[in-house]
């Protein structure tokens, strides 16, 4: 499969590092594609990566991870006159702009013709490196409109050791930001550090 992602960060790099391992392209988009960090990952990951513009990678790719500051989020995902179906994974956390309940929806609401699954918010890019706890793994809390969408970004998460976990449509992306903003308060207040992650138990 073919991955853009937008955003080079701790989230971009660690998600397209570890895509890359498990046999997938990735295409960095970028507001600068030739800066030194850009050009390192790449270098990096070898001839599975590329990198380029924003609307480069997403015209190269079935699915992209959105990994931005918040504050940024909505902004790029506009940039893309149309997303063509695309499957979009918003990674992102901050305060949604007024008129939404989520960032997720405004994104959604930014990025015409994008099927936008929220994922990959609710914890730290060290969880994302490495989610396994024993004999446990790291939940990886996702919502969409759109069930194909969700199931392939279910089936991305479970090749990085991930537990899916599909809490339903993108109405949901207001809780899932709040199991960030938990997440976070608890890593860097809580005393716990960022080896940490949220597990749904069953019997």
């Amino acid at each position: 499969m073919q991955i853009g992602i937008i955003g080079t960060g701790n989230i971009g790099g660690t998600l397209g590092r570890r895509w890359a391992a498990a046999g997938h392209a990735v295409y960095f988009g970028a507001r600068d594609p030739q800066q030194a960090e850009v050009q390192a990952l790449v270098a990096e990951l070898g001839p599975r990566a590329q990198a380029g513009s924003i609307a480069a990678a997403v015209a190269a790719s079935s699915v992209v991870l959105l990994a931005v500051p918040g504050a940024a989020t909505v902004a790029v995902a506009a940039q893309v006159p149309d997303w063509g179906g695309r499957i979009l994974i918003d990674a992102t956390n901050g305060a949604p702009p007024a008129g939404y309940a989520s960032l997720g929806q405004a994104v959604a609401a930014a990025a015409h013709g994008a099927r936008v699954v929220k994922a990959f918010n609710t914890a730290g890019y060290n969880i994302y490196a490495n989610p396994h706890f024993g004999d446990y793994a790291a939940d990886l809390f996702l919502c969409g409109d759109d069930g194909e969408a969700r199931a392939t970004v279910a089936q991305l998460a479970q090749e990085l050791g991930l537990d899916p976990l599909d809490v339903g449509d993108l109405g949901q992306a207001r809780l899932l930001e709040a199991v960030a903003f938990l997440w976070i308060r608890q890593a860097m207040q809580g005393g716990h550090g960022r080896e940490i992650a949220f597990k749904l138990l069953r019997r």
